[in-house]
């Protein structure tokens, strides 16, 4: 990728707040490194797990990572049986305790790839402890490191202790006051030692360690502690040796570990960077692009990712139908910063980054974006405006083949109008020529006419309002824009008869532009008016829509319902009159004067009944559910009011073998069944309903008697 390209387009702003969302200093730097690639699989790859850690993040929230550090060097020197420092060892120890950490959250990831990251991290609970409880801090060793640390530590105290108590003789007999300096203990070289007036040395007995700058005072050594003061030197000895075997055994431990703390540490700067990534994305609601095979960008709602405030999303398509895009317009109106949206948009997704605009926008991957935008004066080169801008471009076609993308700013400026209009439309002819994907702004009304002419070229225009003589920033493809400088001028006071004299010095051909153009903005806005309106029209009858077709969907429920309770009821009352019965009989039985095979042949035609009942009344629901189907005879063009909603229509499609319809109720198409409607039809044709009902009311209200 071009360097000017990403020194222009502003790149490194990019990664400076994608760094942000990073915890460890070794990605932040990697970060800074970062550059756009154009292999389209690894691009894929760098999206999709972005994609899986925004999906991870939703599920269990932020990773909390910390213990990320560049362990090459440390490995490497301990591998070669060098003995860490404890700085080192807590580092160590850190990432194992944030390996554990993560560990503990591995079974509640769902997506492939991160779940594969957390299952390649290596705990070791033995060395994070062993590391804990051997130190205080970088600078301290704790006692408890060894048993043999702690006894020689203590023996130290007891000296030291001694030394005090000894010591103490000279400070607090009033005897010394005229001999020493002050009343303090202090230690040179290891020893303790009083401040002894230099004028008094004879006073005190010792051996002197040091005196001061002024040679007022010398610090000596009591003989009466000389002796401990050897002690505790050996002490310290000891204690030195022992914290160097301490550091030593640990050290082992970690070579023993290495590999898993190389691996640990390359897995833990993957999840670092791509939680920076998804968190990117998601703090900024950016989203993931579609890359495809084909050399199209189709772009929606993409805004500049470093513009701030209310900013106006712009729509770029071009590859499919047309391959340059010539934008025109005034000044300060967006022209730029819709080349820039373009192209900035392109270097994040080559940078495995979601971006700024709608979800399904297409790109294509580019071997190189190649420009020529901003200041183009050139002090250094002595070059104009015109030169420095023209030296760009003859690189650019020097160098840009089919795969690349084109961003040109004011082509042709800063030399004779009639000269650069012709020079810019022969540059854009061999670009387009060339199949090489172009986007250029420009003020020459000539473009316009060649954008207009030649076929894969269409204009564009950033939209300007007369009325608060400020742009709007708003991207037209279609249409070719206006300079507006007469209209401008009137409203910021340039007299009239200067206007109108200007108005008459433009050709009769700049003048039918002009009249093209306004008609062409008139036109758009009045369509842009009709399509809101449609659109908002749209949405209501799509609330309506849905609304009406979850009111046949409950009322369908509360049918169903209610049959079913019914059905309960009827076969409850079936049984209890079939137990009833048959308990009485039994009773009858037992009667002196019962008559057995008489009560024999009720009890049977009881049961007879019960069963022919019972059969009727499965029969008959059964046909209750499907009285429209076979009453109605509902077909294509037949009247009907749909039950519930009290609302009448025409059906439009014969029934399924479901019995499913589709009917027409003024602008709405609705899907029904034909039981959930009833025929707007003649008195007559109602008998056969009621002959059901009645069935079914017979059935269900059987009561039992003694007769």
């Amino acid at each position: 990728m071009q360097k000017k390209t990403l020194e222009v387009l502003e790149y490194n702003k990019i990664l400076d707040k994608l760094k942000k969302y990073a915890k460890s200093n070794i990605v932040k730097k990697q970060i800074s490194k970062f550059k756009p690639f154009n292999e389209k699989e690894k691009i894929q790859k760098e999206l999709d797990n972005t994609s899986m850690m925004i999906s991870t993040i939703k599920k269990i929230g932020h990773l909390d990572l910390f213990g990320i550090y560049d362990f090459s060097d440390i490995l490497v020197y301990v591998e070669k049986r060098g003995i860490l420092i404890p700085k080192d060892l807590i580092k160590i120890s850190s990432n194992l305790r944030s390996v554990s950490y993560l560990k503990s959250m591995e079974n509640n990831i769902e997506e492939e790839y991160i779940k594969d990251l957390f299952f390649r991290l290596h705990t070791n609970d033995f060395l994070m402890k062993e590391i804990d409880r051997s130190f205080i801090s970088e600078e301290e060793i704790a006692d408890n490191a060894s048993s043999l640390l702690f006894s020689i530590r203590k023996k130290i105290s007891k000296k030291e202790d001694e030394i005090k108590q000894k010591i103490n003789f000279y400070t607090k007999n009033s005897k010394f006051d005229d001999v020493l300096q002050d009343k303090v203990v202090t230690v040179r070289d290891g020893r303790y030692v009083v401040p002894v007036k230099s004028g008094k040395r004879t006073s005190l007995n010792g051996i002197i360690h040091d005196r001061s700058q002024s040679g007022s005072t010398l610090f000596i050594e009591p003989t009466a502690i000389v002796e401990l003061n050897n002690q505790i030197n050996d002490l310290k000895i000891q204690e030195n040796q022992e914290i160097e075997r301490i550091l030593d055994r640990l050290s082992r431990f970690v070579e023993s570990f290495s590999d898993e703390l190389r691996q640990n540490q390359n897995v833990m700067i993957i999840l670092d960077t791509l939680q920076a990534k998804a968190e990117f994305a998601i703090q900024n609601n950016y989203t993931k692009p579609v890359i495809s095979n084909k050399k199209i960008i189709d772009i929606k709602n993409a805004k500049h990712p470093l513009l701030t405030g209310n900013v106006v999303p712009i729509d770029v398509s071009i590859g499919k139908n047309y391959n340059t895009i010539i934008i025109t317009g005034p000044n300060t109106g967006g022209k730029t910063v819709s080349l820039k949206t373009v192209g900035i948009i392109e270097l994040m997704v080559q940078t495995g980054l979601f971006i700024p605009a709608d979800e399904n926008s297409t790109v294509f991957i580019f071997d190189d974006i190649f420009l020529d935008i901003g200041d183009k004066q050139s002090i250094e080169l002595s070059l104009s405006t015109f030169s420095a801008s023209l030296t760009n471009i003859v690189d650019i076609l020097n160098n840009a083949d089919e795969n690349s993308l084109v961003l040109l700013d004011e082509i042709g400026a800063g030399t004779d109008p009639t000269e650069g209009a012709a020079l810019a439309i022969s540059i854009l002819n061999y670009l387009l020529q060339n199949h090489i994907l172009t986007l250029a702004t420009t003020h020459y009304s000539e473009l316009k006419y060649f954008a207009v002419e030649t076929k894969n070229v269409i204009n564009a225009s950033v939209e300007f309002d007369i009325e608060t003589l400020s742009p709007t920033y708003k991207l037209i493809t279609g249409t070719p824009g206006k300079s507006n400088a007469f209209e401008i001028s009137q409203r910021l006071g340039l007299k009239k008869e200067i206007i109108e004299n200007a108005k008459s010095l433009i050709s009769k051909d700049d003048k039918n532009i002009n009249l093209i153009l306004e008609e062409i903005e008139s036109n758009r806005n009045e369509i842009e008016k009709k399509n809101k309106e449609i659109e908002e029209y749209k949405k209501k009858i799509s609330q309506q829509k849905d609304f009406l077709e979850y009111e046949i969907e409950r009322l369908d429920k509360e049918e169903k319902d209610i049959i079913k309770k019914a059905e309960e009821k009827a076969k409850k009352l079936l049984d209890d009159a079939k137990e009833k019965s048959d308990e009485m009989l039994k009773e009858a039985k037992k009667s002196k004067n019962a008559n057995i095979s008489e009560i024999d042949r009720t009890l049977t035609s009881i049961r007879e009944k019960y069963k022919k009942s019972t059969k009727n009344y499965k029969n008959d629901s059964k046909l209750e559910l499907k009285t429209n189907v076979i009453s109605e005879s509902i077909k294509k063009g037949d009247s009907v009011n749909i039950l519930g909603l009290n609302q009448n229509g025409i059906v439009i499609d014969n029934p399924s073998d479901n019995g499913d319809i589709k009917v027409q109720v003024g602008i709405f198409k609705l899907n029904s069944n034909v039981k959930n409607v009833k025929k707007i039809k003649k008195q007559h044709e109602n008998n056969f309903n009621s002959t059901t009902n009645t069935k079914i009311r017979k059935t269900m209200n059987i009561i039992p008697t003694n007769d």
